[in-house]
């Protein structure tokens, strides 16, 4: 990728402006404390809600009658979506 004299200008342009505009800018607190407690709670609130049997019972329905024929993209889909929720545990 090449970058042109125009880009380049602009950049130093924007380096040469004052910085002070910044000093009003608040830096958010960080509580990998409180984080903590949030994800405890958000993983019992979860643990605690069960199976959807009706949902399981009609998916075993479904299955057995041979009706229950997923895409290739949507196994895919649903293998991904399970590995990013299992690395946000």
């Amino acid at each position: 990728m090449r970058i042109s004299d125009i880009e380049v200008s602009k950049v130093r342009e924007i380096s040469r402006e004052p910085q002070d505009q910044l000093t009003d800018v608040e830096t958010p607190v960080y509580d990998p404390a409180q984080d903590r407690e949030l994800v405890q709670q958000v993983t019992q609130s979860i643990s605690e809600m069960g199976d959807r049997e009706d949902m399981i019972a009609s998916l075993k329905a479904r299955i057995e009658a041979g009706e229950y024929n997923p895409s290739g993209d949507d196994i895919a889909d649903t293998m991904i979506r399970r590995a990013i929720a299992d690395r946000i545990r």
